[in-house]
């Protein structure tokens, strides 16, 4: 069985091995694919591995000897499953490895903005607080986070890890999801309309999958909702927000401030215009990128090549 792995660099910078991946077959990396170089390089592969290069349905099509398709992250939007599902090809994706991280990066960008350690780092560098009359002095306003309300727009892994850090701050806890069934177990936490969502939340965190109902949720409907004082946090996919509503927002003041680890186009282009936007703060997408992460989307790989060389594949979203 040959192996390709059309675009291995985000997952395995050079920290980790491909070598449980090697007794499936042959196993060809490279670091990144162009759009032109897909076919070249997968025409005699049994299984092609992708994290965020393209397999559309043209690509499929032209694959005879593709068996399997596996993503090498959670979201599989990349990949055009129906065509894949046309062909008996499964489409294999890695689901729930870096909940912890992304979530742990939730609160790296909420504790940012409540106690800004970077202005202050960045202040006490410039000499200001050697030069300064007193021995406390402050840059940017403190927040205790006891008693504040995060929202969370999808509430599945990662947003109920969230949730966990969040109780353990005294917050309070709401939530919208298509279901709007359990959590029953949960103190200080309430279903709500996403309205209800916006109006109450003084931090809201998008945590959906991007499907058609929420391309362009965020808009500037939506953000006219939220508090003045409110930030908003996305770490699950850019195109669920509508950045240039996004930007006039922060520029105006009808929110206080956002954070966001992806974006509608990975790398931005340079005329996005949340990257000249007052009071935002970026990860260039690394919520999912710790280490610890990457050894368990590698295992959870290998685990589902194994299973497909046993004829019973496993994670398929396409069946």
């Amino acid at each position: 069985m040959k192996i390709v792995i059309l675009d291995g660099f985000a997952a395995n910078p050079g920290d980790l091995s491909w070598a449980g991946l090697e007794r499936f077959g042959q196993v060809s990396c490279y670091p990144r694919t162009a759009p032109d170089q897909v076919l070249a390089r997968s025409l005699d592969a049994d299984v092609l591995l992708t994290n965020k290069t393209v397999l559309n349905r043209g690509d499929i099509e032209s694959l005879p000897q593709l068996k399997m398709i596996g993503v090498l992250a959670t979201g599989y939007n990349i990949v055009d499953i129906a065509a894949a599902k046309e062909r008996g090809i499964p489409v294999c994706n890695v689901p729930a490895y870096s909940t912890d991280s992304v979530a742990q990066l939730i609160f790296s960008f909420i504790l940012q903005y409540a106690n800004h350690v970077y202005e202050h780092t960045r202040s006490v560098q410039k000499g200001e607080w050697a030069g300064s009359l007193d021995f406390s002095y402050m840059v940017a306003p403190q927040t205790e986070l006891a008693g504040k309300t995060v929202g969370f727009v999808g509430f599945g892994h990662v947003a109920q890890k969230a949730a966990d850090i969040a109780a353990a701050f005294g917050m309070h806890v709401i939530a919208n999801s298509r279901s709007m069934k359990g959590q029953e177990c949960r103190q200080n936490f309430h279903w709500v309309s996403l309205d209800e969502l916006c109006a109450q939340s003084d931090f809201i965190s998008l945590n959906c999958p991007l499907t058609p109902q929420t391309q362009g949720l965020v808009n500037r409907d939506f953000l006219a909702k939220m508090k003045s004082t409110a930030m908003l946090i996305n770490t699950s996919r850019g195109p669920v927000i509508v950045e240039q509503d996004l930007a006039d927002a922060l520029n105006h003041g009808v929110i206080a401030a956002a954070a966001v680890d992806v974006l509608s186009t990975e790398p931005p282009k340079a005329d996005n215009p949340l990257l000249s936007a007052r009071n935002i703060y970026f990860t260039p997408h690394v919520g999912w990128a710790t280490k610890e992460a990457r050894i368990r989307l590698l295992r959870i790989t290998e685990k589902n090549l194994e299973a497909f060389s046993k004829g019973a594949p496993q994670n398929v979203v396409n069946q």
